[in-house]
């Protein structure tokens, strides 16, 4: 981030006790006691915001303001821009907010796809053809430094799905191939670039994409995968991700009605996948994300707000772009006024996330 003088705090978040002077470490513990219920619930959402230059009075830099003043989010996914435009704008919002937020970003091969001059990379499948583990290290190495540069803290990468499925039309060259063993030495390798140079990184999408024939950005695939299929294929690379110290799981949208005693729903919303398998089976201690809540395969069934609070009761930690924050935060007041929302299970999502932005230096 481009350097800046150290902003006040605004906002009714009251930190000066829980941040130990001359730099120390934040007392997390105390973090937690000085936050409502809805603030904690607040470092939960993660909305979307163009990267691109914006006046002040910019209507969408006015919503995005509105989304760190008001609901307090926990962070923001920033998209395209230049890198100049981008750490300007993220530190106008960082400089806003009560808490220091989470920035994440989509770079899946480098930093290009997102920030003009960025280092491009081909796609995974592309450096997998070299046939060399180094390429995927230095790739992630490289997305670090760019990433960092300019306020990223959570690369939502590298893609662990297995291309198993020639007619797929979202993962294909995304992914570093068909052969999971391959594939996962690649993510691990990957991985490591990331997060032995500051960044941290995403594996993604959980429990494997590579199967699908239906784009989840329109509709829900639905898998008929059982569990020893998913055990000795889609799984692998994730417990290479898992091994390597992935920091952070991301859920796909993708229905698997074989381990869900045969309902149809996504996995991001669904507790066997995300606590039974990811947390259970694979023993995943990180960040679960998910994808993007707005996408066609939820919206278009649950709406923002059920999303949101369904997702978290999956297992969910992070909930990522939201179609409405406003109504996702307000569905998630309500289902803890209700009691489904329990402060044992919401402490442990805010502490994750709360550690993950210390870890980074914020």
């Amino acid at each position: 981030m481009i350097p800046e003088t150290e902003p006040v705090l605004p906002g009714p978040v009251e930190v000066s006790a829980a941040v130990a002077p001359h730099g120390g470490r934040v007392n997390i513990d105390a973090l937690l006691l000085q936050l409502t219920p809805r603030q904690k619930l607040a470092q939960l959402v993660i909305p979307w915001v163009a990267g691109n230059y914006a006046a002040f009075d910019d209507s969408a830099l006015v919503r995005a303001t509105g989304w760190v003043d008001s609901l307090q989010v926990g962070g923001i996914i920033i998209s395209t821009g230049s890198p100049l435009d981008v750490a300007v704008k993220l530190n106008f919002l960082q400089r806003r907010s009560a808490l220091p937020l989470l920035i994440a970003a989509d770079l899946e091969s480098g930093t290009a796809g997102r920030f003009l001059g960025g280092t491009a990379f081909p796609t995974n499948m592309g450096v997998a053809a070299t046939g060399r583990e180094l390429d995927a290290y230095e790739m992630g190495r490289i997305t670090a430094l760019e990433g960092r540069a300019v306020g990223i803290g959570l690369a939502l990468a590298p893609v662990a799905d297995v291309n198993n499925n020639p007619a797929n039309p979202i993962i294909n060259t995304r992914s570093f191939g068909e052969d999971a063993a391959r594939v996962a030495v690649l993510v691990d390798a990957e991985v490591r670039g990331m997060e032995d140079h500051g960044l941290h990184a995403t594996a993604k999408h959980f429990p494997g994409h590579g199967d699908t024939g239906t784009d989840s950005h329109i509709a829900l695939p639905v898998l008929t995968s059982n569990w020893r299929r998913l055990d000795t294929l889609e799984l692998v690379p994730f417990r290479g991700a898992i091994d390597a110290g992935v920091t952070a799981v991301m859920s796909a949208h993708i229905a698997l009605p074989g381990l869900d005693s045969g309902a149809i729903r996504p996995a991001t919303l669904d507790p066997a996948i995300l606590t039974g398998i990811l947390r259970d089976s694979l023993g995943f201690h990180g960040i679960i994300v998910t994808d993007a809540l707005d996408m066609g395969a939820l919206v278009t069934n649950y709406g923002a707000g059920k999303a949101a609070v369904l997702a978290f009761l999956a297992g969910a930690d992070l909930l990522l772009q939201p179609a409405d924050p406003a109504e996702a935060l307000d569905s998630l007041t309500q289902a803890y006024a209700d009691h489904r929302i329990t402060d044992e299970r919401l402490d442990r999502s805010v502490r994750r996330v709360l550690e993950l932005k210390r870890s980074i230096g914020l």
